[in-house]
C-alpha cells in the first residue's frame, strides 16, 4: 500500500485535463510512439470530435520515484460536464488526492471552483496545476493571484507545465509521489469496494470498476451489491493498463475491475458497495444516492416501420448507459415511440448522436422539458414530465417547477449583456462579485426549464466563447405554468405542445407557428396555425391558398358577374377546407426544434 497513489485531475472544460493524462501515460511509459494517439483515453468518436470526455476511464501507471522506489499510479479520469457531477463525485471518493488543473490563459472559472469544492467535501489533498504555460497570452502570475484569492490555495505549491510541449511533467509525476499520501485499509477487514464506474462488454457482460478500501477479493468468491442485494461470483479481476490485466487478487487500496457475469450496466449502480456473500461489511461506503433524470423528451422514429428497430437500439443502448430511461409514448402526428429522461441536455444530444451513428437510427426527438409539480383541488400532488399528462386546468390548484442556482464567470464587459440574458429567462435573487479585476462572476437562481433548451449557447454567443456556466439544482418552486397547444387547421399537434411559464406563452407560440409556416407547404385552401392555452388563441400564422384568377374571362360587363364568380370560389374553398386534411411534413418538427437549438 505505501507504493499506490490513486488521483484523478480535475479542471474545466478544455483547460487539457485529457493532453495531461496523455503525457502522464507517455512520460510512464505505457504506450510507445507508434501507438500513441491524441485522448488516449477517450474511446468514443464523439469524445474526440468534441474534445470532452463522457465516459470516465481508469489507468494503472507504473513509475519510478527519484528515490529509485516504484509506485503504482492510478490514474481515474473523471467525466468534465455538469451533466455528469454524481460519477465525478464516486470517482473522486476513490482517490486520495487530485491535480486541480488551471488554464494559464484564461484563469480560473466557473467548474474550477465547483470541482474544487467536490474535492475538498471528500478531504483530498489538491495539487494546483498551471497549465497551457506555452501559449503567448498565458499569464501566469495573475493565475497564481486566482489561486490564492478565488481558491484559497497557495501559489507557491502550484505547479507550471504545458501538457502539450510535455514541460514540467517530471515535476508533476514527482509531485503526486510526494505529495498525496498513500492509501489507508485493512486486509484483515471484511472486503468493501466502491463502484465509481460500469462498462459492457458483448463477451463478459458488465464489467465494473472499483476502488478497494478493505480487504481483498479474488476469482471464485461471491460477491454482493449491497443496494440490490444481488449476488454474483467472480471469474477475473485485475487492473486497468491500456489493456486489462488480470491478477490473481485485488487488495486494500487497490484500484481495478471485476468480472462476475454481471447480465447489464443497470445491474450495477455507480457507488454502490461491493462486498463478500459470506463474509458481509456492516456498513455500505457513504455518499451513495440513485441518479435522477432531470430532463425529458420524447424520441421517434421518422418511419413507423422503423418503431421496432429502435426499441431494439435504445435496448443494447441501456446497457452501456444506465442513467438512460425510457418508456413507450404514442403521439397521434408521430406514431409510436419512446419517452426518455437524460440526466442533462448534453447527455440528451450524446444519446440521439449515439443513436443515429451507432446504431442506424433515423430520428426526431421532441421539445425537451422538466419535471413539473401540480396540486389538485383534492389536495393530491402529481409529477408531470409529458404535456401530454397535464391534468384538467379546472381542478389545478398550485404548481410548481424545478429551479437552479446557475453560476457564471464572464469578463466584466459582458456583464450587461449576461444579466439581460439572465432576466429574460426569469432569473431573480441575482448576486455580482469580483473575484479579480475584469472578471465577473454572476450568480442567479433559475427556472431549470428555461436553461435546458439553448441558454448555454446564447451565453457563449453574447461572451464570444469567454463565459463559463456551472449550476447544481436547488429547490421546487411555486409557478404559473399553462400547457401551450399548436393547432394546425384547428387540429391539436401533440408532439409539438409543451408546458410553459404563462408570461413566455405567447413568445413560444409565435416562435412555433412561424416556423412551421415556412415548412407546411401550401394547400387549394387557408391553413390556419394557432398557438393556444385551451380555448384562447394566443398567436397565428396563416398560409394563403393557391389560387387561380377566375375573373381573368370577365373583362368588361357588370360587376355583378365578377362577384358572382368569386363567390362560387369561396364557397369551394370551404368546403375543400372542411374535408382537407393538412399532411404535417418530418422536416417541420425537426425544424421547430432547431429554433430552440439556435
Amino acid at each position: 500500500m505505501p507504493h499506490i497513489r490513486n488521483f484523478s485531475i480535475i479542471a474545466h472544460i478544455d483547460h487539457g485535463k485529457s493532453t495531461l493524462a496523455d503525457r502522464l501515460i507517455q512520460w510512464t511509459g505505457m504506450v510507445g510512439e507508434r501507438q500513441f494517439r491524441d485522448q488516449l483515453l477517450d474511446t468514443m468518436d464523439i469524445e474526440r470530435e468534441r474534445g470532452i470526455t463522457i465516459k470516465s476511464n481508469t489507468i494503472t501507471l507504473p513509475y519510478t520515484a527519484d528515490n529509485g522506489e516504484e509506485y503504482e499510479l492510478n490514474l481515474i479520469d473523471t467525466p468534465g460536464h455538469v451533466d455528469f457531477s454524481y460519477e465525478v463525485s464516486r470517482a473522486l471518493a476513490s482517490c486520495e488526492g487530485v491535480l486541480l488543473l488551471v488554464d494559464a490563459s484564461q484563469g480560473v472559472e466557473a467548474q474550477t471552483v465547483a470541482n474544487l469544492y467536490l474535492a475538498m467535501e471528500h478531504d483530498l489533498t489538491i495539487i494546483p496545476v498551471i497549465n497551457k504555460i506555452d501559449l503567448p497570452q498565458a499569464d501566469v502570475e495573475g493565475v497564481k493571484g486566482q489561486i490564492e484569492r478565488e481558491l484559497g490555495l497557495e501559489a507557491d505549491q502550484a505547479l507550471l507545465c504545458s501538457a502539450k510541449e510535455g514541460l514540467g511533467v517530471d515535476e508533476v509525476l514527482e509531485a503526486i509521489v510526494q505529495r498525496i499520501p498513500p492509501p489507508k485499509g485493512s486486509l484483515e477487514q471484511p472486503l468493501s469496494a466502491l463502484i465509481f464506474d460500469a462498462q459492457y462488454d458483448s463477451f463478459r457482460g458488465a464489467i465494473i470498476s472499483c476502488r478497494i478500501f478493505d480487504g481483498e477479493v479474488k476469482p471464485g468468491d461471491t460477491i454482493r451489491f449491497m443496494y440490490n442485494q444481488s449476488t454474483h461470483k467472480v471469474e477475473e479481476v485485475g487492473i486497468f493498463g491500456l489493456q486489462r490485466e488480470p491478477k490473481k487478487k485485488l487488495s486494500a487500496g487497490m484500484v481495478g475491475y471485476i468480472i462476475a457475469g454481471i447480465k447489464t450496466v443497470s445491474d450495477t449502480r455507480i457507488g454502490d458497495t461491493v462486498t463478500l456473500e459470506e463474509r458481509p461489511t456492516a456498513q455500505p461506503l457513504p455518499g451513495f444516492k440513485e441518479v435522477k433524470p432531470v430532463v425529458f423528451a420524447s424520441i421517434y422514429p421518422v418511419s413507423a416501420d422503423d418503431y421496432q428497430a429502435l426499441a431494439e437500439a435504445l435496448e443494447k443502448y441501456k446497457l452501456n448507459d444506465a442513467a438512460l430511461i425510457y418508456q413507450k409514448d404514442a403521439s397521434a402526428a408521430l406514431g409510436q415511440g419512446f419517452r426518455c429522461g437524460f440526466l442533462g441536455l448534453l447527455h440528451l444530444e450524446i444519446v440521439t448522436e449515439r443513436l443515429e451513428r451507432e446504431f442506424g437510427q433515423s430520428i426526431i426527438t421532441t421539445v425537451p422539458g422538466v419535471q413539473y409539480r401540480f396540486t389538485l383541488a383534492d389536495g393530491q400532488t402529481i409529477t408531470v414530465d409529458n404535456p401530454m399528462h397535464y391534468p384538467d386546468p379546472t381542478r389545478i390548484k398550485g404548481s410548481q417547477e424545478p429551479y437552479i442556482r446557475a453560476a457564471i464567470l464572464v469578463p466584466e464587459r459582458y456583464l450587461g449583456a449576461v444579466l439581460k440574458l439572465c432576466l429574460e429567462r426569469r432569473g431573480v435573487n441575482s448576486h455580482i462579485s469580483y473575484p479579480n479585476p475584469g472578471r465577473v462572476e454572476v450568480t442567479f437562481e433559475i427556472p431549470l426549464a428555461e436553461v435546458i433548451i439553448d441558454f448555454y449557447d446564447r451565453l457563449k454567443t453574447i461572451t464570444q466563447g469567454y463565459g463559463s456556466f456551472d449550476y447544481e439544482l436547488l429547490d421546487y418552486r411555486d409557478s404559473d405554468l399553462v400547457k401551450l397547444d399548436i393547432l394546425v387547421n384547428g387540429e391539436k399537434l401533440d408532439a409539438l405542445s409543451m408546458i410553459v411559464h404563462r408570461t413566455r406563452a405567447r413568445d413560444w407560440g409565435v416562435r412555433v407557428c412561424d416556423r412551421l409556416k415556412d415548412e407546411i407547404p401550401r394547400q387549394m385552401f387557408k391553413i390556419a396555425i394557432q398557438g393556444a392555452i385551451g380555448g384562447q388563441v394566443i398567436s397565428r400564422s396563416t398560409i394563403s391558398a393557391f389560387r387561380k384568377d377566375v375573373t381573368a374571362k370577365c373583362y368588361g360587363g357588370d360587376i355583378t358577374r365578377k362577384r358572382k364568380l368569386l363567390e362560387k370560389q369561396k364557397a369551394g374553398k370551404k368546403k375543400m377546407k372542411m374535408v382537407g386534411q393538412v399532411m404535417i411534413p418530418q422536416g417541420a418538427f425537426v425544424a421547430v426544434l432547431k429554433t430552440e437549438n439556435e
